[in-house]
């Protein structure tokens, strides 16, 4: 694991601009990150702007219409020009199986690009993410800390630039 980075996000146009870095890195737009795809894991309290990041790099990504939160459905999928969008909210899990006897573990595609909150429901039976991303509250905004597990994820981390606080 490399060392994680801070990303301050003192108002909504601080998330956009990261979920914009993040989804020209997934979708393999990014002239030195060619290969789309990958598994983002989204950690944080009730409220602290999981929904929000996955909306806003999925609307970066390119889905177009609608784009509904998964916290009763558990999975929403997007196509997005032959890129699938796999986001799952496992928040409503109570047992770490439940995943596995949904099904899900055949969506976990290499190229596919996989967003989780509240991946930590479903304890250790998730493959490992190349991503994770903990959102908090710090005063009036939050802030993220993301972490690479992956040589992908690592890769993605070297590209992305956030602000500075």
């Amino acid at each position: 694991m490399s060392t994680p980075l801070s990303w301050p996000l003192a108002n909504e146009a601080a998330t956009q601009d990261l979920a914009r870095q993040l989804a020209i890195l997934v979708c393999g737009r990014h002239p030195d990150v060619q290969q789309s795809g990958g598994r983002i894991h989204l950690k944080g309290e009730l409220g602290a702007g999981k929904t929000t990041l996955a909306r806003a790099l999925l609307r970066a990504a390119g889905v177009q219409g609608r784009i509904k939160s998964p916290s009763y459905a558990l999975l929403e999928s997007y196509n997005v020009s032959n890129l699938y969008f796999y986001h799952f909210d496992f928040y409503r899990f109570s047992d770490a199986h439940e995943w596995r006897e949904a099904g899900f573990d055949e969506l976990f595609d290499d190229q596919a690009v996989i967003l989780i909150e509240w991946p930590e429901q479903a304890g250790t039976r998730l493959p490992p993410p190349d991503l994770d991303i903990h959102l908090q509250y710090t005063g009036f905004g939050r802030h993220a800390t993301l972490s690479a597990h992956s040589s992908k994820g690592r890769l993605w981390l070297t590209h992305l630039n956030p602000p500075q606080a």
